[in-house]
């Protein structure tokens, strides 16, 4: 069929070039949280994350990511995870690339072009949008463009299978209470500690979701109580970037930064039952001391266990999953642990929201100290502003005197 003059031309004029260009560099990581630690704002971020959670996505946001390419499916359908969302909405491009061609086609800094064709016209166009990734004008790969609408719609949708994500959690639980017993029990063996945390308050901080806001919320409650606190792994670089230092980093050390590692912190190596510490042989290269703890769970179950073991009075957790959405949220296997851990340590155990909302500081001597200074230089003012004054202040300074050579 013929084109119309000013119709189908235009159309296909339009469909010829790309509604949107993303360029850049590129910075590579298979796990999310390691990467954002070294992606430099409007770069292309390129993972291999299946169901981005919200976590991740807020940190990708922050990093200054430009795109995300991602070889794993960004959200599997197994549950309404909020991480594409948060990133769209953003206004970070999202594309789902198949396959791990991009992993061995690329390196960090390499420059990339990605392409996403036209909008949908007059409804001629279905299906979501494939993009093109291309190096040196040369086509690397296709991927899928998570779009806005498209992402809400299926978001929505997901929320009647809450149901079926709670029984799989359930069963995981379950799981864990089998063959985890020893965590639940408490039977841990812990090496001594030189920290100490008999009777004291101690903050455990994961860079979870709002950290950052509830470490500021909680900065009366750290200046009056002088918790001690504990990081896990990545919240040793949230704390300093708060101005705070940890007493103790409980982890695999994959996500601290060396700065954080040489901070003075007590440093503890959270390792697999058989001994296996991935993060030794980085702290050895580092040469700092450190000890090993070899314990079911995760490294934040770990870091609440040594608090509760070793006598703590309260833990407050800053960034850690606290109610079963952000447990779904997260999607995965270690979260049942945390569940049980939380479960086990139970009345000590507070969410550093409950802290900010329920914690009075104290006055502090500052505002005295102004006020009383200010009374005084009030008075002094009207006193020398008064000539009838002048001899009663005399006075009381000549009895002053009198009084401190009598006691002499």
């Amino acid at each position: 069929m013929p084109l119309r003059p000013g119709g189908d031309a235009l159309l296909l004029d339009e469909l010829a070039r790309p509604a949107r260009v993303v360029s850049g560099a590129v910075r590579l990581g298979r796990r999310t949280k390691v990467l954002v630690r070294h992606l430099l704002r409007g770069e292309i971020a390129v993972i291999d994350h299946r169901d981005i959670d919200r976590v991740s996505a807020e940190e990708l946001i922050a990093a200054g990511a430009a795109a995300v390419l991602n070889c794993g499916p960004s959200s599997s359908g197994s549950y309404p995870n909020l991480g594409p969302q948060l990133l769209v909405e953003a206004g970070v491009l999202l594309v789902d690339v198949p396959g791990d061609g991009l992993f061995e086609a690329l390196a960090d800094g390499d420059e990339v072009r990605i392409e996403v064709p036209a909008a949908r016209a007059e409804g001629r166009i279905t299906g979501s949008p494939s993009a093109s990734i291309l190096r040196d004008g040369r086509l690397l790969a296709r991927g899928e463009v998570l779009e806005r609408a498209r992402i809400r719609t299926e978001t929505e949708a997901r929320r009647g299978e809450v149901g079926a994500a709670l029984e799989r959690f359930a069963h995981n639980t379950i799981a864990h209470m089998r063959e985890e017993r020893e965590l639940l029990a408490g039977r841990v063996d812990m090496p001594r500690f030189r920290t100490d945390f008999r009777d004291r308050s101690t903050l455990v901080v994961v860079r979870g979701v709002g950290h950052q806001r509830d470490l500021r919320a909680l900065r009366p409650f750290i200046r009056d109580e002088r918790p001690v606190i504990v990081a896990v792994d990545g919240g040793a670089e949230a704390l300093l970037d708060a101005g705070l230092t940890p007493d103790m980093i409980v982890g695999d050390m994959d996500s601290a930064g060396e700065a954080a590692l040489r901070c003075g912190a007590e440093l503890v190596v959270h390792c697999y039952r058989d001994g296996r510490a991935p993060g030794r042989e980085r702290l050895v290269r580092l040469g700092v001391p450190f000890k090993l703890l070899p314990a079911p769970g995760t490294s934040q179950d770990v870091a609440m266990l040594i608090a509760a073991e070793k006598g703590a009075r309260l833990i407050v957790t800053v960034g850690s999953p606290f109610n079963l959405v952000e447990f779904l949220d997260r999607n995965r296997e270690g979260m049942s642990s945390t569940f049980l851990t939380r479960l086990r340590i139970g009345e000590i155990l507070v969410d550093a929201k409950g802290v900010s909302r329920l914690y009075r500081p104290r006055p502090s001597l500052v505002p005295l100290l102004v006020v009383i200074a200010a009374g005084l230089i009030a008075m002094v003012a009207v006193v020398w502003m008064t000539p009838a004054l002048h001899d009663v202040a005399n006075l009381l300074w000549l009895k002053l005197q009198l009084l401190l050579g009598s006691s002499g």
